[in-house]
């Protein structure tokens, strides 16, 4: 049985606005040095949900506003310590992948803030990829993963690391409102493979503060998919994050923030005071 979404192998799909209205649509990227714009053209129907059509309505990409590419509709699961920063092809370990939860209110889109909460004084960013879900998955086998994958976009998971250190949830501390920016868009035309060996960049103010590889995942997309499913049923649109191969750096209000994955895009977003 075809998963939701199987129709559009190989696009980016986009979530954006335009005169108030919200669609989905089918990003193109001009690969001409910039002589033709990019373009995104409306797609009718959920991406999530069944069947989409092409309207025939085209707007060039800087007259729209690109919002997150999938608002998960029930939950985002983080991977924790899972990446050695800076190391490729970790050893195996037998430990259980350590997962939390993060609420889908946290989620921003490209361009929105990041809010640092006044209670804070170590805000980080953690730069990921993030695998977004086709359709209801439960106990899924490794081997089966790449049936409940609909695609691949960036996430920034935002971490108030010294809420970390005190004696109230763990998760609290990547929970915030604005914690978890996902975009520009979603693609679809990764492998497994292809998606678990890309470069990934943290930029503060353009300049690169973190680099790794998701070559550095302990436990790969397959093993990560296939246990979290095992834990809690995956519904269409929700979002799991890989873990942080590049390690975190701090960020403070008035400064601006960019994750980039090869093959994939830059998500940027400005980071404000609550």
């Amino acid at each position: 049985m075809s998963a939701p979404g199987s129709t559009l192998l190989g696009m980016r799909i986009a979530r954006y606005s335009v005169e108030d209205t919200i669609h989905y649509g089918l990003v193109e990227l001009a690969d001409d040095g910039g002589a033709a714009p990019d373009t995104v053209s409306e797609l009718a129907g959920d991406p999530f949900a069944g069947a989409v059509h092409l309207t025939g309505v085209r707007h060039d990409l800087v007259d729209v506003r690109l919002l997150a590419p999938v608002l998960p509709r029930s939950k985002v699961i983080g991977a924790a310590k899972n990446s050695i920063p800076g190391q490729d092809n970790p050893p195996a370990s037998a430990e259980l992948p350590a997962i939390f939860l993060k609420p889908n209110t946290s989620v921003i889109g490209p361009g929105e803030a990041i809010q640092v909460p006044q209670l804070s004084q170590d805000t980080a960013l953690e730069g990921e990829l993030a695998v977004v879900i086709s359709r209801i998955s439960r106990s899924v086998p490794i081997e089966r993963v790449p049936e409940v994958i609909f695609g691949y976009t960036v996430a920034n998971d935002v971490t108030a690391r010294d809420l970390m250190q005190r004696p109230i949830p763990w998760g609290v501390a990547k929970s915030w409102d604005t914690f978890t920016p996902l975009g520009p868009w979603i693609v679809t035309h990764l492998s497994i493979e292809e998606a678990s060996s890309l470069r990934v960049d943290s930029l503060v103010d353009d300049e690169s503060v973190a680099r790794g590889s998701t070559k550095g995942l302990i436990h790969g997309i397959a093993e990560l998919i296939s246990f979290v499913s095992s834990v809690m049923t995956l519904l269409p649109g929700d979002v799991v994050l890989t873990g942080a191969p590049a390690g975190s750096a701090p960020i403070k209000p008035g400064q601006t923030v960019s994750i980039e994955v090869e093959e994939i895009g830059v998500l940027t977003n400005a980071v404000i005071g609550a």
